[in-house]
């Protein structure tokens, strides 16, 4: 990779069931053409792993892959991907997290991590620089991420080593577990954390005492600061995150009459206020916290009130005996709160933890429970079911079934399993409120038509960061849209997906488009490897890569079908609030969507648009 700056050059392949571990060159052909993480690893995965697998067996691959500005100053170059086929959608999934494990990676020297088989007994990775190797983790297994991280730093004699582990509910195969680094950064959705789980896998530890290599360190850094100036002057990643975090936008999405509530019953929660970012600030927030290289401090270092100590700090797990936590993010706090009618912050705060040491995705978790509690007060399960009472409300249930759920014990194998595979059991389909199997985050696609169509054509399942309509639709980034139009609504979506895929393959994090651009990002990238490339190039990687996960999913069984959302979206009005009698009107902007994209009337992508963005 001498001709390649930004990237090592340097992949481990590891065969969990060999025991051995291999140091190959990466594809720097793939490394031009996908520009990093996200891209990059797709393509291997494409290459390497039959769509039709099961997701937990294990000819299916784990791949930890970071991009070519994670561990450079780049400002917010801290992100890695874990790209598989998700246990919960069966499609391939790319789930992001930050903190300081992916540049770590990169100062041993490495850009991907790619792991093959099963191991026949429990193990981790410890990397030392060029001193890679498998260890045994017996000992480990059972443990929380927290106690994990712990016992390997000193075990390992590094104490600033980086870790991502898993917790129980990845070992238990609980269908939205996480891996998590640092104990509260985490690759969170779509199971990925089972797939590792399944692999006999339960954590990397790595410490690098290298650096990462950039082609114009003079061009490199005069286009970081003025990148920085950008997200000096934007009032969002200047004032609005670093005040309240993501959960600056819970009283705001609320006031829209966007905010789910009960399970996507209602769109606006009475006591949003109080799970706000506000709240969190005023109450309960001890520090900002930042990743990696970040300008913007995002993070939360919170603590449970005094108040709240007594039921949550003390009673309900003793392994989580400390007051303070970190959290909870805007989705955390609307699935564990809004979405099950909850109000209790420290309930949240409690459930949010018991998510990060336990190892699970917390926007699956809430909104499984929400649909347990819609099921429960429609009586179609019972509290001898349940085995307590789970009305919309039950803050004591929330944090009840959190830890059961980690643990397959009780009713928590059921939350265990995702909404829709719950629903179908109980005879209640439509409870679920997702796509592709993956539960929506906290926007409701009845008040905001962007959101709606990009839920259903995300590859990964319903998510909100493969297109975040909502930036344009409701905070007027890059200039404001009606979130209730519907018109150019999927060359909307189409803009939001391709550039996110772009920045996701660069190794930084997707909130810089909330006061800059890819005109600001290209420049920092090219200073860095040193390839030729316009903003437009950047743009159409992330149009290949989309294209790319596309014609994988196809051929691992998804179809325009599941391109779609629940009943309760297209049929149901919204009851009451801003956005009153509103449905999505999905069936105006898909047809749109597949044309501008390039792709068949029933959404497969035309062997034209293939060879223009190289895939064939």
């Amino acid at each position: 990779m001498a001709d390649l700056k930004g990237w090592t050059g340097n992949i481990l392949r590891v065969n969990l069931s060999a025991g051995s571990v291999v140091k190959e060159p990466l594809n720097e052909e793939w490394a031009r053409q996908y520009v990093g993480g996200r891209g990059v690893a797709a393509r291997y995965l494409s290459e390497e792993v039959d769509p039709e697998v099961d997701p937990l067996a294990p000819e299916n691959s784990l791949i930890f892959a970071t991009g070519p500005l994670t561990g450079t100053n780049a400002s917010c170059g801290s992100r890695y991907m874990v790209v598989t086929k998700g246990p919960l959608t069966g499609a391939m999934t790319t789930s992001n997290s930050g903190g300081m494990w992916a540049p770590e990676l990169k100062f041993a020297g490495y850009d991907m991590i790619i792991f093959e088989g099963k191991s026949e007994r429990p193990v981790y990775l410890w990397i030392l620089d060029d001193e890679v190797e498998l260890r045994p983790a017996e000992h480990l297994w059972g443990k929380g991420v927290f106690d994990t991280e712990d016992l390997l730093k000193r075990e390992t004699g590094v104490p600033d080593c980086r870790v991502a582990a898993i917790g129980p509910a990845g070992e238990n195969q609980v269908l939205f577990a996480a891996i998590v680094n640092e104990k509260f950064r985490a690759a969170g959705r779509s199971g990925v954390g089972a797939v590792m789980g399944s692999k006999n896998l339960k954590a990397i530890a790595v410490r690098g005492t290298g650096a990462v290599e950039v082609d114009d360190p003079v061009a490199m850094m005069r286009a970081q600061w003025a990148m920085k100036q950008d997200l000096t002057e934007a009032p969002l990643t200047s004032e609005g995150l670093p005040a309240y975090g993501t959960l600056a936008l819970m009283n705001v999405i609320n006031e829209h009459g966007a905010l789910p509530t009960n399970n996507y019953q209602l769109a606006q929660f009475e006591n949003a206020e109080k799970i706000s970012g506000e709240e969190l600030a005023e109450t309960r927030l001890a520090t900002n916290k930042a990743c990696f290289a970040c300008t913007i401090a995002c993070g939360r270092v919170s603590r449970i009130s005094d108040e709240g100590v007594g039921r949550y700090a003390v009673t309900t797990s003793a392994r989580n005996w400390k007051h303070a936590t970190e959290g909870p993010e805007y989705e955390n706090a609307w699935s564990l709160g809004a979405d099950c009618g909850i109000d209790d912050f420290d309930a949240i705060l409690k459930s949010n933890t018991l998510c990060n040491d336990y190892g699970m995705d917390p926007i699956s978790l809430g909104a499984t429970i929400a649909a347990a509690m819609e099921l429960y007060e429609k009586g179609t399960i019972s509290e001898e079911q349940t085995g307590l009472p789970l009305g919309f409300g039950n803050a004591d249930a929330l944090v009840a079934l959190t830890e059961q759920t980690a643990f397959r014990r009780g009713f928590g194998d059921e939350i265990a399993e995702g909404s829709k595979r719950m629903g179908e059991k109980f005879g209640d389909p439509d409870v679920f409120m997702g796509v592709k199997g993956q539960e929506f985050p906290a926007y409701d696609p009845r008040a905001i038509q962007g959101m709606g169509l990009g839920y259903a054509t995300s590859n990964r399942g319903a998510c909100h960061l493969r297109a975040y309509t909502v930036s344009a639709e409701i905070v007027g980034i890059p200039e404001p849209v009606d979130p209730r139009a519907t018109e150019g609504k999927a060359e909307l979506a189409i803009a939001f997906q391709n550039i996110s895929t772009a920045v996701d393959a660069t190794g930084l994090c997707i909130f810089l488009t909330f006061g800059t651009s890819i005109e600001s990002i290209r420049p920092i990238l090219t200073a860095a490897t040193g390839a030729a490339m316009s903003d437009a190039d950047l743009v159409t990687a992330g149009e290949r890569i989309w294209n790319l996960e596309r014609l994988w999913n196809n051929r691992a069984g998804l179809t325009s079908a599941d391109d779609t959302l629940p009943k309760r979206m297209l049929n149901e009005p919204i009851p009451a609030g801003p956005a009153q009698g509103e449905v999505n009107k999905l069936g105006e902007m898909l047809p749109e969507y597949y044309r501008a994209r390039g792709w068949s009337e029933d959404g497969r992508p035309l062997d034209a648009k293939l060879a223009e963005l190289g895939i064939i």
